[in-house]
């Protein structure tokens, strides 16, 4: 009876754990999102922008599900990445009839000056803590990384 105790008390603190994990993730990510602004581009052009830089070029197809939006979506969002030159269609290499959206070099720099002002803003924020707490931070980190990683 003790070991079923310790199992509940233990997935109560799993699940508390998530909860407050999922809270500051969110809180986390509409904080540094903030920085966004400057780029003059908006989230789902961002974030399609991302996945492209990162992911490497890719049908629209494929952007619309990486981004779980309907193709319908992610043709506007590719038109107007189009339009500000962040990304343009090559030719399928291997069909002839689709087309690929890749990243442009503006696109890229773009993305990369976004991402730093992320970061920036981030370390200004973390700068402020003790050096213990920021250990501790950087150790959560790691955990987190390996955890998804492990993730399917």
């Amino acid at each position: 009876m003790a070991k079923s105790k310790r199992k509940t008390r233990r997935s109560a603190d799993v699940v508390g754990v998530a909860d407050r994990l999922h809270s500051a993730a969110i809180h986390l990510l509409r904080r540094v999102r903030k920085q966004d602004l400057a780029t003059g581009e908006g989230p789902a052009r961002l974030s399609a922008l991302s996945v492209l830089v990162f992911g490497g070029a890719m049908t629209p197809g494929q952007l619309a599900a990486a981004e779980q939006v309907k193709p319908p979506t992610m043709t506007r969002i590719v038109a107007g990445l189009e339009r500000s030159g962040l990304v343009k269609r090559i030719p399928d290499s291997s069909d002839a009839r689709r087309v690929r959206i890749q990243a442009t070099a503006a696109g890229t720099r773009l993305l990369q000056r976004g991402r730093k002002m992320r970061i920036e803003y981030l370390a200004n924020q973390l700068d402020g803590l003790a050096d213990k707490d920021l250990a501790s931070v950087d150790e959560g980190v790691e955990i987190l990384a390996r955890v998804l990683q492990e993730w399917k």
